[in-house]
């Protein structure tokens, strides 16, 4: 994950870079420099070489990657591609991005760069502009962005854009209508849509549930309407407990104990790991290391890198049936109560009834 920005142009207010614990993007540069970007490709291009791989996948990030601009988006992905290819591997970008500065002219280089777009909406207008805001003045809130971001959708959604529509984020939040978000989400046909539960742990819990299960309920509502309409798109967290169920594995980091496939590199070539920790602690996600001073794999070595497996789950999760499945969600959510990573996750009971939910139906 390459933060190619470290700055964005909304104000969301569960955003997990600036709203939560850490606040390290105030110190990093506003856009990734070009030395920056020249040592991550040769970071990557050495990984490459070492373990032999067939395919990298880089996905461009931010705050707002679409900040950078398009002359660093096309240097990058360019140098980038030609280094890996030289190694004899291939390289799937795709950009995770607001839609607020979707362009045809922007789309058109995406294209050029067979760049896949992912694009983040919360569901109907309202849902949307809730959350999802402009910056604020003194006196107000800012302007909501829903209508700026489906004009991009529909953009996105037409000949010959159609091809990179990679698909769609929308982050959960009870107080919306579930079935409303998903028609809202499938009506601009993405390929793929993920559902985030709002980073949170126990000692910064989500809203109050008065012991009930209101993300599972969402959940649910959006799992029933999905295989009502004949699962018009992937959605991966409901397809990844299919497959965990069926001892398989899983495409999604918040379910099962694999480890997150993925780090990121901060605009000053700073390496993190899942950025989930940012809700943790300042610095919680950090790694000590940067492309400057470690290869990934030595970055693998340190004693600060996670640990994932059943092993690394306290005894509450171990023995539930369910670990299999749920893995014990995400490690951030499982943070507090003064015993670091040692709990259940915060949303255990909400991620166990989803699972409940589904699971008589995976054989239907």
């Amino acid at each position: 994950m390459v933060k190619l920005s470290s700055r964005c142009n909304l104000s969301c207010d569960y955003c997990y870079v600036y709203e939560l614990r850490d606040s390290g993007w105030r110190h990093r540069p506003r856009i990734m420099p070009a030395p920056v970007r020249e040592r991550l490709v040769s970071r990557i291009t050495e990984h490459v070489r070492r373990h032999r791989l067939d395919r990298v996948r880089v996905l461009l990030h931010g705050g707002e990657p679409l900040l950078a601009g398009a002359r660093v988006i096309a240097d990058l992905t360019t140098a980038l591609r030609r280094a890996v290819l030289a190694a004899g591997a291939g390289v799937d970008f795709a950009l995770q991005t607001n839609g607020v500065l979707l362009t045809e002219a922007l789309l058109d280089l995406l294209l050029d760069l067979d760049v896949q777009v992912g694009v983040s909406l919360d569901g109907y207008a309202e849902a949307h502009d809730r959350h999802r805001r402009g910056p604020a003045s003194r006196s107000r809130p800012g302007p909501g962005t829903y209508a700026r971001v489906t004009a991009a959708l529909r953009l996105l959604g037409t000949a010959p854009y159609r091809p990179l529509f990679g698909g769609l984020l929308c982050t959960i939040d009870p107080a919306s209508d579930p079935v409303r978000v998903f028609d809202a989400l499938a009506a601009h046909r993405p390929p793929a849509a993920d559902f985030l539960l709002p980073h949170a742990t126990w000692d910064h819990p989500p809203i109050s549930t008065d012991g009930g299960t209101p993300y599972a309920a969402w959940l649910c509502a959006v799992h029933d309407r999905w295989r009502e309409s004949g699962r018009p798109m992937r959605i991966r967290l409901f397809e990844s407990v299919d497959s965990l169920s069926r001892h398989g594995g899983s495409s999604s980091e918040v379910l099962g104990t694999v480890p997150a496939a993925a780090v990121a590199i901060e605009t000053d070539g700073a390496v993190a790991w899942t950025e989930s920790l940012n809700a943790v602690a300042e610095g919680a996600a950090g790694t000590g290391g940067s492309v400057f001073s470690h290869s990934f794999d030595a970055l693998l070595g340190l004693a600060c890198a996670p640990q994932y497996g059943t092993g690394s789950l306290c005894r509450t999760c171990q023995e539930c049936p369910l670990v299999r499945v749920c893995g014990g969600g995400l490690r951030a959510h499982r943070f507090g109560r003064g015993r670091g990573f040692a709990n259940p996750s915060v949303y255990c009971k909400d991620i166990s009834a989803l699972i409940r939910h589904i699971g008589p139906r995976l054989d239907r």
